[in-house]
């Protein structure tokens, strides 16, 4: 077989049916033509995750009965683009895999799934992920939701006094992926109204941080965060953190700030929610600065890696850089870059 120098060439040749989801940062569909240009070493990776660009692919070759999926964890260099030589050992293995038929690879599930055994580029998502991205996928194809999606429906409407440890996390994926305005509405009247355990709100907030939210949702979710706080129940503000995250509300920005401005609330817990699910919203001259300063301030931070995290990302790298860079003599910011800072 002719040599592959990239995963959408090989695509293109078996005349797959593909669909790519981001699993890094949160599960979303990626346009093929991103991973494209992320492989042709045109683009940074958009939503860098710990060093490396995690997707989902989805594919459909010939007849096979359902699709396989190939869970991939491409390597970055520092600027966010990809190092090729994993993904290049990767093509190169599908090469002696297939000979001279692309389908082989694709004939059925099991040949796929000992195609990525042992596969340095595989990696195993996270439940709350893959639950997400099953419910995404079986919605982008208009297919049923899975059997667990109707006692969920059930409990969060109202509908049905259920005991909400039968609940299935699968369940809570497709209620979240399906939900529209006016179930968000309804949501967030339930939780105003405090009427779920945390353990429901805690893997609810899961698969709502991948979804953009209702305005409604989001302030109920703020204030319910509010409560938690005030009970000292970190887990769940953490989780109300992450939940408002994907949403395009101000008041995620003003919440944030208000989290980053008060020393008690804001602990490691907090600003690794912050920087994990609500990064866009660290592209703000009065957020960002703050952010940096409670991270250096905390010895229980992990300051470099979450710092080297954020940079990554193409729209946060330049602010990244400029505010580490104009950080005030004498500060937190400055002494840890300090300690970074090669001796001779």
């Amino acid at each position: 077989m002719q040599a592959l120098n990239t995963l959408d060439e090989f695509f293109k040749r078996s005349g797959a049916e593909v669909a790519i989801y981001h699993m890094g940062r949160r599960v979303t569909p990626c346009p093929r033509e991103t991973l494209a240009a992320f492989e042709r070493g045109e683009t940074a990776w958009p939503m860098p995750w710990q060093g490396q660009a995690r997707v989902a692919v989805a594919f459909r070759i010939g007849d096979m009965a359902e699709p396989a999926i190939w869970f991939l964890a491409f390597a970055l260099d520092e600027q966010g683009m990809l190092s090729p030589a994993s993904r290049d050992g990767f093509l190169n293995r599908l090469v002696e895999t297939l000979g001279r038929n692309v389908a082989n690879v694709g004939q059925n599930e099991a040949s796929s799934e000992h195609f990525m055994q042992d596969n340095p580029l595989a990696f195993t998502p996270s439940l709350p992920f893959q639950a997400m991205l099953n419910a995404r996928a079986t919605f982008d194809q208009h297919l049923p939701a899975s059997q667990h999606f109707e006692p969920v429906e059930a409990y969060l409407s109202g509908q049905q006094t259920i005991d909400w440890q039968a609940l299935g996390l699968q369940g809570i994926a497709d209620y979240t992926v399906r939900s529209d305005a006016l179930t968000q509405q309804h949501l967030a009247d339930s939780i105003t109204a405090n009427q779920f355990e945390r353990d429901v709100i805690r893997p609810l907030c899961l698969c709502l941080e991948h979804c953009v939210l209702d305005e409604r949702l989001v302030m109920a979710l703020i204030e319910r965060g509010e409560l938690a706080a005030s009970e000292g129940d970190i887990e769940t503000l953490c989780a109300c953190v992450r939940a408002v995250g994907a949403s395009e509300s101000a008041a995620v920005g003003r919440w944030y700030l208000a989290l980053l401005e008060d020393s008690a609330a804001c602990g490691p817990d907090v600003l690794a929610a912050i920087a994990g699910r609500g990064w866009e919203w660290l592209e703000d001259a009065e957020r960002l600065p703050l952010f940096l300063h409670r991270l250096a301030a905390r010895e229980d931070t992990d300051f470099n890696a979450l710092v080297r995290d954020i940079a990554l990302v193409p729209r946060l790298r330049l602010l990244v850089l400029m505010t580490l860079r104009d950080a005030p003599e004498g500060s937190a910011v400055q002494s840890r870059l300090a300690k970074l800072a090669p001796r001779h």
